[in-house]
């Protein structure tokens, strides 16, 4: 068994690449082969949210703190809350983040095909963040 302890990997800040506004990544882990699956905490702040991506083999996200948005490409933004978990399905288009007022913490959950875990594409545009109203539950 191994423990990783709760600051043992310094937070980073989500690189510009992949991000739009203040994203910070806690706790990213990753399995022992033959396991394949890996994640971390990710932190939006209000108005930051991923670019478009797609994940090989999906991905879960577990809210844990605050409100967001996710949305898959052609469908509603979702809000996302507080215990909310989310299945992103493969090799679909997508995006997450926060709202605009109010910042949204998420544990993030994907496996990796050949390798790799994600693919990303733009950025998510203010008008695409902004538009279509959103589907609450």
């Amino acid at each position: 068994m191994k423990i990783q302890r709760n600051g043992a990997t310094p937070s980073r800040q989500g690189p510009t690449a992949t991000f739009t506004g203040a994203v910070r990544i806690d706790s990213p882990f990753q399995a022992e082969a033959p396991g394949r699956v890996s994640g971390g905490i990710v932190t939006f702040e209000p108005g930051a949210r991923t670019h478009w991506h797609t994940h090989p083999l999906g991905q879960i996200l577990i809210v844990t703190q605050g409100v967001g948005w996710t949305q898959c490409e052609g469908g509603p933004k979702a809000e996302i809350r507080a215990g909310d978990v989310i299945w992103c399905p493969c090799q679909r288009r997508h995006w997450h983040g926060a709202t605009p007022t109010t910042s949204m913490t998420h544990v993030a959950i994907a496996e990796a095909l050949d390798g790799k875990f994600v693919d990303w594409m733009e950025p998510v545009t203010d008008e695409q963040y902004l538009a279509d109203p959103v589907q609450k539950d």
